[in-house]
């Protein structure tokens, strides 16, 4: 008969990462590897799947109702890019909150 603890596995073996899980990149929009505004790009680095088919996901969602191009345009607007770090829709919110202070 097997007797059953109420210890944790030892999880202090050499290469596992300090907080148990995995890391993951960081989600932006690359500078190098885009065909459009590197949102596909982006998320195929983030998720590790292959970029080809997430963009034949956006195909799809396009095909199927439309909803392709409000979800590409929104990731464009929310992710921020490689270079920079920041996101369009960042940028475009601080603008407006420095030109209502100068009012």
């Amino acid at each position: 008969m097997t007797e059953i603890t109420g210890s944790a596995p030892d999880q202090s073996a050499a290469g596992s990462a300090p907080s148990g899980g995995t890391t993951h990149p960081a989600l932006t929009r690359p500078t190098d590897d885009r065909m459009l505004a590197g949102v596909a790009s982006g998320l195929a680095d983030y998720t590790g799947v292959d970029v080809l088919v997430v963009r034949i996901a956006f195909v799809v969602l396009t095909l199927l109702g439309g909803a392709g191009i409000p979800v590409y345009l929104a990731c464009w607007l929310l992710i921020p890019a490689e270079d920079s770090g920041r996101s369009i829709a960042g940028d475009l919110t601080r603008d407006l909150r420095a030109s209502s202070r100068d009012l």
